[in-house]
């Protein structure tokens, strides 16, 4: 536990650290088209740039917490942000495609052991009755990360050169590694070196990187159609299985699983799952919506989004006081999924002509909702866990949250995708030459293209074209309305589990905070 000055130092060098890996999580996707024209590359084949992040992410979250023992807290903090900084300098160095996905993978291996590891030094710098607000300060991080992520990358990708999206890593990652040097004290190293667990690391690499190629690029490749997509799945499901036995055999494991024995940790993992799907989902369907149908650019989609993260952003540190003065953190976290549950109804109810109006009530409500939920959830995870455990609790249960982000953008995208074609043909069963509404509207543009010069045959295609127009956009509201509904549905689905583990007995205390005890 630390006080004073070099207590604050420590918050502000961990919620840096934390922010700057998730802004990097969401802002190459508003450079995408950019990076594919500099680059001489398909869409497609760009994608990976996001891919190969979320990979590396997912991979080394779960192996934070044996990596920090085997060299050192602060030494393994300190070398996974200059890994991080400095394959930052090496992707705006990057001169081809595959140079890029190579150096963000390295990039995402250093990023993502910043989010366990530093929620388990900001636990350690407060008092255990004040772990509540230390979940609270941490979600500034998860909250503002992927919030500011696009806004940043819309405003370089408009002034400047892409390559600049990685280079504003390097004055931050310098500033909190020397920071974290001068001001975070070592945590001691078991006197006796455990023999690795090279077999759950190998294990654990194929597995998860298999299922999140999977995730990333089933979609993409018509999911079950690809032989390879296939191929990995069985993969990802055979290595997974034996790594669990392996985990829970062994001695010396490089995910200790045992800590699931703790099922407030367990429920809290799942609940953790749904807020990853539905916060990166909603962060996901929105600038479709935004970009695709109302106009919007990538800048103005990430400015509007800012009042909602900004009003999380003032919450969060005082639900986390509410905890700690007893305010069970079930009740928060139905609240957030209500909040959450309403942003996805209200969003569903957008036409064509909605705007900035339309939009800033629902995204408060996503803001809140989200810091409803991570902060009691990130409380509520490690609150039964031993010290000694809580590096391990805090990685599993980012892990969920990032997996949680794969499964639904992954989903989001396929339903989407299924609701396209339903959508359509459900349109174009009434854009007929019966329909009297559409035999007016060609009317109305064969006679506007022949006042601007066409002749009648070079008017009629033009008309079918437009007509074209107008089912397509038509087809991605309605696709988007669905997806967002089908959001709404899934939040107001786990509020029962949420109900489910409040007992008036069986209490566990934690400091000077009762939480149930959700056996």
């Amino acid at each position: 536990m630390e006080t004073g000055f070099r207590k604050w130092i420590i918050v502000i060098t961990i919620i840096t650290s934390t922010i700057i890996e998730l802004i990097d999580s969401t802002i190459v996707n508003v450079s995408i088209n950019t990076m594919s024209g500099n680059l001489g590359s398909t869409l497609e084949d760009t994608a990976w740039v996001i891919t190969s992040y979320a990979i590396a992410n997912v991979i080394i979250i779960p192996m934070t917490s044996f990596l920090a023992q085997t060299f050192g807290r602060k030494q393994y903090y300190i070398g996974s942000i200059l890994l991080f900084t400095a394959a930052s300098v090496m992707c705006g160095f990057s001169t081809n495609l595959w140079e890029l996905v190579i150096f963000r993978f390295l990039q995402g291996i250093g990023g993502g052991a910043l989010l366990s590891t530093s929620q388990s030094i900001l636990f350690d710098t407060f008092s255990v009755k004040d772990r509540p607000i230390a979940s609270g300060i941490f979600s500034l991080g998860i909250i503002i990360g992927p919030s500011i992520g696009p806004v940043l990358g819309g405003f370089i990708v408009d002034n400047y050169q892409w390559q600049w999206i990685f280079y504003v890593n390097i004055p931050i990652g310098l500033a909190a590694a020397f920071l974290s040097y001068i001001f975070i004290k070592e945590t001691p190293r078991p006197p006796v070196q455990k023999a690795i667990d090279w077999w759950g690391i190998i294990l654990l690499v194929i597995g998860i990187g298999a299922l999140q190629v999977v995730l990333e690029r089933g979609q993409t490749d018509d999911w079950f159609a690809a032989n390879y997509i296939i191929a990995l799945s069985v993969i990802a499901f055979i290595s997974l299985f034996l790594l669990i036995w392996r985990q829970l055999v062994i001695d010396n494991p490089v995910i200790n699983l045992r800590v699931l024995k703790s099922s407030t940790l367990a429920i809290s993992a799942v609940m953790t799952f749904v807020l990853g799907f539905g916060l990166l989902s909603a962060l996901f369907v929105f600038p479709l919506y935004t970009q695709r149908i109302i106009g919007y650019t990538a800048f103005q989609t990430g400015t509007i989004l800012l009042p909602g993260t900004l009003m999380a952003a003032m919450i969060s540190p005082f639900l986390g006081k509410m905890i700690q003065s007893g305010i069970r953190p079930q009740y928060l976290i139905i609240c957030g999924f209500g909040l959450t549950a309403a942003f996805g109804y209200l969003m569903s109810r957008n036409s064509l002509q909605s705007g900035d109006a339309n939009f800033l009530l629902p995204l408060i409500f996503r803001g809140l909702g989200a810091a409803l939920l991570i902060v009691p959830l990130t409380a509520l995870a490690v609150s039964e866990l031993k010290p000694a455990d809580i590096p391990q609790g805090a990685a599993l249960n980012n892990m969920m949250r990032q997996m949680g982000g794969s499964f639904g953008i992954a989903l989001t995208n396929t339903y989407i995708a299924h609701r396209e074609a339903a959508n359509r043909m459900a349109l174009i069963t009434h854009v007929t030459a019966a329909d009297d509404l559409t035999i007016h509207r060609q009317q109305s543009y064969i006679s506007n293209f022949m006042a601007h010069g066409a002749n009648y045959l070079h008017a009629l295609a033009q008309s079918i074209e437009a007509l074209e127009r107008v089912v397509v956009r038509q087809t991605f509201l309605l696709s988007y309305m669905d997806a967002f509904l089908l959001l709404a549905i899934l939040n107001a689905c786990c509020i029962p589990l949420v109900i489910l583990t409040i007992k008036k007995k069986q209490q566990v205390k934690v400091g000077k905070v009762e939480i149930p005890d959700a056996h």
